[in-house]
C-alpha cells in the first residue's frame, strides 16, 4: 500500500544565452524572455563574483545579493526575469550562463 505521493515536473527548454556581467548592470533575456510568457531562469554564475537583484532596483558592487563563481540561481516568475540585473563586484567581469522556460 501507498503511503505517499511523488510528481516530478518536466520543464522543456525555451531558449539560452551567455551574458557577460561587467562594470554597468545588465539585464537578462532575449525578447520573448521579457515577455509575459517567460516563468523560469535557470542560471550557473562563471568566472567571478556578482551582485544582483530582480526588485525594479539596480544593484551596485556593494549592495545586491551576492553570486559566485560555480553558484546556481533559478528565478521564477516573469515580473522577477524582467527586473533582474546584475554587476560585477571587482575587477573582473562575471559570466551568468541562463537557460529560459515559457509557456
Amino acid at each position: 500500500m501507498a503511503y505517499g505521493t511523488s510528481k516530478t515536473e518536466v520543464y522543456l527548454a525555451d531558449d539560452y544565452e551567455s551574458l557577460t556581467v561587467a562594470n554597468a548592470a545588465e539585464g537578462i533575456g532575449p525578447a520573448w524572455a521579457n515577455s509575459k510568457t517567460a516563468y523560469k531562469a535557470f542560471m550557473t554564475a562563471e568566472t567571478a563574483e556578482m551582485r544582483f537583484r530582480f526588485d525594479g532596483t539596480a544593484p551596485t558592487s556593494t549592495e545586491g545579493h551576492i553570486i559566485d563563481d560555480g553558484d546556481t540561481l533559478e528565478l521564477y516568475g516573469n515580473k522577477n526575469i524582467v527586473n533582474f540585473l546584475a554587476i560585477r563586484t571587482g575587477n573582473d567581469s562575471g559570466v551568468l550562463k541562463i537557460t529560459y522556460y515559457g509557456h
